[in-house]
């Protein structure tokens, strides 16, 4: 099987000769877009032989201005065309990687759903990167307030920029890629929100840019952070769910009676990954398999990686180990959900 053979095959519920694989982390500021980043995500493809390409989505998104700090400030969040500015940047790229990937190759370009790149849109530029541990951020204050105080405002900003996503999403596949990596993130919208805020604000608006790419043949959901209601996420529109399974849970061998899309997940990326052994990390890989039983799954890091911190060695063994775990063929599996 080729790399892409490999890949569809698990999307169907068949047995593939070995499990795909594919692991990813941010380039360095230079290698965002262009040239450099289209030898930076080949040469990362091809170090660890990997069975698809995540496209890293790090030009982001046109920051509004007048810049969003205040309430009264989120009238600057426009529907966008889908080609402005870092869109067309990363559509750039997108292009570059599906002349050298050619057909045989699988690729998803990611984007963060409309409630994160809100939230990541207010303040200054400038502005650090958001914890990654979900700590207290004043963004969220920022949000809780204007919730309070003017609901349809706020709500009429997160419409503008889904529908803007929405427009980036279908120029992204017919600019090469074959799906999405929509990433989504539950406690950053429930916490300043309170609960039913997912399902009532966020669920619609990433299922509206999922239509948008609704005959995409590669699109990846990624439920990032630890899940609140994980099971609201099974009947998404997608090929694929990938989430970290090893921190934050649930467990592979919790959801795959149930889970309708494919599996792709099992190595801790936070832990194993950088501070593990080859050992350890090819331990997980069979554990994964273990967990998934009859089930094909694809082995993945449950989010994006520090290359500074992880040993090249960790990340050939992962790549090994699924190489030593072959299949055994045999009939198409259904998840029971």
């Amino acid at each position: 099987m080729n790399r892409k053979e490999r890949v569809q095959a698990v999307l169907a519920g068949r047995r593939p000769d070995r499990a795909p694989v594919s692991f990813w982390h941010h380039f360095p500021a230079d290698a965002a877009a262009g040239q450099p980043a289209v030898d930076a995500h080949m040469r990362h493809l091809e170090a660890y032989d990997l069975d698809f390409l995540k496209i890293m989505g790090d030009n982001g998104y046109p920051r509004p201005k007048p810049i969003v700090t205040s309430i009264g400030d989120l009238g600057s969040f426009q529907v966008l065309n889908g080609d402005e500015g870092p869109f067309e940047m990363q559509l750039g790229l997108i292009r570059g990687l599906r002349t050298r990937l050619g057909p045989d190759v699988l690729c998803c370009t990611t984007l963060f759903n409309a409630w994160t790149v809100l939230r990541r849109c207010l303040g200054d530029a400038d502005m650090p990167p958001v914890p990654g541990g979900g700590g207290a951020d004043p963004r969220d204050d920022a949000i809780k307030g204007w919730l309070e105080q003017d609901r349809p405002a706020f709500v009429e900003a997160l419409d503008r920029v889904a529908r803007s996503l929405a427009n980036f999403a279908a120029r992204c596949v017919e600019a090469g890629a074959d799906g999405v990596f929509l990433s989504c993130r539950e406690d950053w919208v429930e916490g300043p929100g309170g609960p039913g805020t997912y399902e009532e604000l966020v669920r619609p608006r990433d299922l509206l840019i999922l239509d948008a790419v609704k005959d995409a043949t590669f699109n990846v959901l990624h439920v990032c952070g630890t899940p609140i209601d994980f099971r609201r996420f099974n009947d998404y529109p997608v090929h694929v769910v990938n989430w970290p399974d090893r921190q934050c849970g649930p467990s592979i061998a919790s959801v795959k009676d149930w889970l309708r899309p494919a599996i792709c997940g099992g190595v801790n990326n936070l832990t194993t990954m950088p501070k593990g052994t080859p050992r350890q990390c090819a331990d997980e890989v069979r554990d994964a398999l273990r967990q998934a039983g009859e089930r094909p799954i694809i082995i993945g890091a449950g989010c994006t990686y520090d290359p500074a911190a992880v040993p090249a060695e960790n990340l050939r063994a992962i790549r090994r180990a699924v190489g030593d775990q072959a299949f055994p063929h045999g009939a198409t599996y259904s998840p029971r959900g």
